[in-house]
């Protein structure tokens, strides 16, 4: 059984009013929700505990703190042995411009996003920690020009 499958409409529910705005008092959560506030409390403890609600955290403007550049790093090791994927994983852990990594299945093995103040910052953390790191490969970049849609979570419908 999976934890969506313990889930009601109501939990459902809770998890999009939260995921779209995780400052919502329990009082305006309860309300929204049709719960008074004690059993909803209760309902939103119970999804923290479960795992199915991880974090709150604000959204931050990149570009209002100088970080103008964002950019996917494709990169390929030249070993994927599990020790080594996961020192890769443990370098780029060690990085605040990486802000997500995720290992791929076919030719790349892993893509990062990064953020950087501006081109200059970014090709000096490419060269200083990236494409010198242990085991790698190749790295391709791809600046991003515009982003359309910055969606976290999943889709939920209140």
């Amino acid at each position: 059984m999976t934890a969506h499958s313990r889930l009601d409409e109501t939990d459902l529910s809770l998890l999009a009013l939260l995921q779209k705005d995780g400052r919502m008092t329990n009082v305006e959560l309860a309300a929204s929700v049709g719960l008074t506030a004690p059993p909803c409390l209760r309902r939103v403890k119970a999804l923290e505990q479960q795992g199915v609600i991880q974090s709150y955290h604000a959204v931050i403007d990149g570009p209002a703190l100088g970080y103008t550049i964002m950019v996917f790093a494709m990169v390929s090791l030249k070993s994927q042995a599990e020790s080594d994927l996961r020192a890769f994983e443990e370098h780029v852990a060690a990085l605040p411009e990486v802000r997500e990594c995720h290992m791929l299945n076919g030719e790349i093995d892993f893509i990062l996003k990064v953020v950087a103040k501006d081109l200059q910052s970014f090709q000096g953390f490419l060269t200083t920690h990236l494409t010198s790191a242990p085991n790698v490969a190749s790295v391709k970049t791809s600046l991003t020009i515009r982003t359309s849609k910055n969606e976290p979570g999943v889709p939920l419908k209140p």
